[in-house]
């Protein structure tokens, strides 16, 4: 069976694909810069990575790229990978931690709201026509029951306080005027029931205010607290594992000796929280197979992520690894520059992990392109609506693979931005979506689709907390 038949499968069934690639894709990958599996901030690739002879690693990147997911297939891959697994159980929220999820369960009226006829301005409770006899006494919200009226009769009251029995309506304040004795006067004509939110008005106890699959927003957080909940039913934020490996990677001060800084370390668990997982841990382990396998293996994580080491080079324990534990493996690189090398596997019922490239912004890509479905199918929440721009000026794209651009967007059109390349993040940095290139490239104008980052998306996708 080939890897054109299949995108599924155990570990072995993928490694014993060897179709052959055409001339023109072996053209492409020659004209194209590698970017592979490199560093976690710009710098030369690590030495591991590069010992192999020329001619078997040649072979290896040719096989796999020719079973490599196209791009669509790939976020297909991972959703429906969330969707084929055991699914977390609803939990109780409370409505402070609630932000983002989504409902496991309606939301139904608890009361009527509101519970009692609430005066809807500042003025007077009348009774009957007027002129009125205003009462020394007025009528504040979050007070008891104040006594009835009778005609003729006013009484000053606050906005949301409580109706006094036999009130005909509310004359608010900038409509009434009192005389030199005292008594209430309109200003202009008062109509039975003005001003005056009735009991119920809004629903009644046990209407369904939202149904199961809302996604909690703050407008539905005041909801939820004026129906008189406490806590909602959500499912819960998927747990996500960052394992972050490469011996060269250094977590402060300047890049020296051939070692470079960690930029995935510091940028995963807040973009994946951006994408709404509760990051539990973040783990730093070289590279080092048996610390692989162990935090693999140990993690109860729902999705698990590594950085680097996805390609074939004698430090790249990522394949290794999941042979070892017999997982299956879902996606084995994806058609899109940069990230090519990406994989989704399921290490056992539950749990998927998302190996991602080691280049920065390749990572981003893989970030994009596999765990952003996955972790939005496990919550729940349903797929942003896709939308187009027209592109500012032509993007050069690959002959076969999609192309991730970083652009701002100015007015109707996507800018692209300069330093794009798979170690650099000053592009993405500065940008507010990401343009999909076909293969092949756009041309100035063309309307491609944009995938919002998190932060510059309008909505709840911002909370980092």
């Amino acid at each position: 069976m080939t890897a054109r038949a299949t995108r599924t499968g155990t570990y072995a069934e993928h490694t014993e694909e060897t179709d052959d690639l055409d001339v023109e894709e072996a053209l492409a990958l020659v004209r194209e810069p590698r970017e592979d599996n490199g560093p976690a901030a710009g710098g030369p690739t690590r030495g591991g990575q590069v010992t192999a002879p020329a001619a078997q690693e040649g072979q290896a990147s040719d096989d796999r790229h020719h079973r490599a997911s196209t791009w669509p297939q790939a976020r297909e891959a991972a959703a429906r990978a969330a969707r084929a697994g055991a699914r977390p159980a609803p939990v109780a929220v409370a409505l402070g931690d609630a932000l983002g999820l989504v409902l496991a369960a309606p939301l139904d009226a608890l009361t009527d709201l509101p519970s009692f006829d609430t005066s809807a301005m500042d003025g007077w409770a009348v009774a009957g026509p007027g002129p009125w006899d205003v009462r020394e006494e007025g009528v504040l919200a979050g007070h008891g029951p104040a006594e009835p009226l009778t005609d003729g009769e006013a009484v000053r009251i606050a906005t949301g306080a409580r109706i006094p029995p036999d009130t005909t309506a509310v004359l608010r304040s900038e409509h009434g005027r009192t005389d030199g004795k005292g008594r209430l006067h309109p200003t202009r004509d008062t109509v039975h029931g003005q001003d005056i939110r009735p009991r119920g008005q809004e629903c009644r106890s046990g209407d369904q205010l939202l149904p199961v699959g809302t996604q909690v927003t703050p407008a539905v957080l005041g909801l939820a607290a004026a129906a008189g909940y406490d806590t909602v039913t959500a499912v819960p934020r998927p747990r996500a594992e960052v394992l972050v490996l490469g011996d060269e990677l250094l977590t402060e001060g300047l890049p020296h000796d051939g070692l470079i800084r960690d930029a995935l370390g510091p940028m995963l668990p807040p973009w994946l929280r951006a994408l709404g997982a509760e990051v539990t841990r973040v783990r730093r382990l070289g590279d080092d197979a048996k610390a692989l396998h162990k935090a693999v293996t140990s993690s109860d994580a729902d999705l698990i992520v590594t950085t680097g080491g996805t390609a074939s080079g004698p430090v790249d324990h990522v394949h290794p690894t999941l042979r070892r534990i017999g997982a299956e493996l879902l996606v084995d690189g994806v058609k899109v520059r940069p990230g090519h090398p990406m994989l989704l596997a399921r290490t056992k019922d539950g749990q998927h992990l998302v190996g991602l490239p080691g280049n920065p912004l390749a990572a981003v890509s893989g970030l994009l392109t596999l765990a952003e479905p996955l972790l939005r199918t496990l919550a729940a929440r349903p797929a942003p609506e896709p939308y187009t721009m027209p592109l500012k000026e032509a993007v050069h794209g690959h002959p076969h693979d999609t192309r991730l651009i970083p652009v701002v967007l100015r007015g109707d059109h996507a800018a692209p931005l300069h330093y794009n390349g798979p170690a650099m993040l000053r592009g993405v940095a500065a940008a507010d979506a990401l343009a999909v290139v076909p293969p092949g490239g756009a041309r100035q104008g063309q309307e491609t689709e944009l995938l919002d980052l998190p932060w510059a998306a309008a909505g709840i996708g911002v909370c980092f907390t």
